[in-house]
């Protein structure tokens, strides 16, 4: 244990890993693991989509998809929605490419136009409109109400999801608090999972919050799981409806880490009273997605257990990537009681928790070094880490061999940032 390390130790430790910065420096190495992009081997696996059109341009009803209409998506690409989220078809808008999209467009309608009607649009006397963010998140989440203009406040996400006792006392006292972003299955960057009491609290969140709360419902990863035995989500529409709240919660997914990255169908599912008039909303700016691209992944993915079977296909790729990651830790640092890190059951990344206030020096020192990782504190919102200790990792995308230059070089950033800590904690006041 590095703890354990007297003054002396502790500066033959850092000279020895010193030693070996200086070696990674000199390997020139040029990795990047900022992002959670699908690796080409993944990305390969749904090649057949380009055949699934050919001549063939009808839907089963005999809609002509080459043309304009279908504002709110095919009803096949609805349907395949509707299995992904736990949802009826009804429930569904399938859109373009983009759930981003559809989220940043729902809270700008929300806020300028409101959930519902006119009545219902998030303006207060005085104020900003506060949202809530669960960090460490996702922070494209947070740059959408920070565009806004809206305040951001941060909710500790624990192992069963976020501080549920917090946001009660939160949303009961100040109604312009307008509502949560969840990454609710193997959330961005940690890859916890929400438990089956904190779904059904949240459900009735809006209960006691202001009027026209929305719980963000973000399933991104909804079936991106490293083994046949997954943990399951708990439906929260079904404890919305128990609750009288289903026009609060809006739920997105998209396939875009299923089949194309930035090529896929986005879905957003919701309540009548929200989807009527998101809708109308949408016959403003656009006359309909991509129908030919709905049509060509229905064909591909055929239902659920078709997104299930090529899932499979991905696990295969990513989970031995994030078991080399975190081998790399454990061999690393674990003997030394270096930081902390979860070990996720799918998704797309993982989170190491440093020492506190190291974070930002261990991504400026992997840099150094040749390995870019996400910025620290970009998982919070504003990129503000309060205890300077987030770093999302994302293995995705490296090949394993390129996961076994870069996490040396990370290991070895970490131990180098905590001694030095330990070494000025221990240095003779002048």
């Amino acid at each position: 244990m590095f703890n354990d390390l007297n003054r002396d130790e502790l500066i033959l430790r850092e000279r020895t890993l010193l030693e070996r910065f200086s070696i990674h420096k000199e390997a020139g190495l040029r990795l990047d693991l900022t992002r959670g992009k699908p690796s080409p081997e993944q990305l390969s696996l749904s090649d057949e989509l380009d055949a699934m059109v050919g001549g063939e341009f009808r839907a089963a009803d005999g809609t002509d998809l080459r043309n304009y209409g279908g504002l709110t998506g095919t009803s096949e690409a609805q349907q395949l929605g509707a299995e992904l989220l736990g949802v009826s078809a009804e429930d569904v808008i399938a859109g373009g490419n983009s759930s981003l999209s559809l989220m940043y467009q729902y809270l700008l309608h929300a806020w300028l136009h409101g959930p519902l009607d006119a009545e219902t649009a998030w303006k207060l006397e005085s104020g900003p409109i506060k949202f809530l963010c669960v960090v460490p998140g996702y922070d494209r989440h947070f740059t959408i109400v920070e565009s806004l203009g809206f305040e951001l406040i941060n909710i500790r996400l624990t192992d069963g999801g976020p501080d549920i006792d917090r946001i009660e006392n939160l949303v009961a006292s100040d109604p312009s608090i307008k509502g949560i972003w969840c990454v609710p299955k193997y959330s961005n960057p940690t890859g916890h999972i929400y438990s089956d009491g904190i779904v059904k609290r949240l459900a009735h969140i809006p209960k006691i919050a202001g009027p026209n709360f929305r719980i963000m419902w973000d399933n991104a990863y909804a079936v991106h799981d490293f083994d046949d035995n997954p943990p399951v989500l708990d439906n929260i529409f079904a404890h919305c409806e128990v609750a009288g709240t289903k026009d609060n919660v809006v739920q997105f997914a998209s396939t875009s880490k299923i089949t194309r990255a930035g090529a896929g169908i986005s879905f957003l599912a919701a309540s009548q009273a929200n989807r009527d008039s998101f809708t109308r909303a949408l016959g403003i700016q656009t006359i309909g997605p991509d129908k030919l691209n709905q049509l060509r992944h229905v064909r591909f993915l055929k239902d659920i257990d078709g997104i299930r079977a090529l899932m499979r296909g991905h696990a295969a790729i990513v989970k031995p990537k994030f078991d080399r990651v975190i081998t790399h830790l454990t061999d690393g640092l674990a003997s030394d009681g270096i930081g902390s890190w979860t070990k996720p059951r799918g998704g797309y990344f993982l989170s190491f928790e440093a020492p506190e206030g190291l974070a930002t020096e261990i991504v400026k020192l992997s840099a150094e070094a040749g390995v870019k990782l996400t910025p620290a504190g970009a998982t919070f919102p504003h990129g503000l880490d309060p205890r300077d200790t987030n770093i999302r990792i994302a293995p995705t995308y490296p090949s394993l061999d390129e996961i076994d230059q870069a996490m040396p070089v990370f290991v070895t950033a970490v131990s180098l940032a905590a001694v030095r800590k330990l070494l000025q904690s221990t240095e003779t006041p002048a």
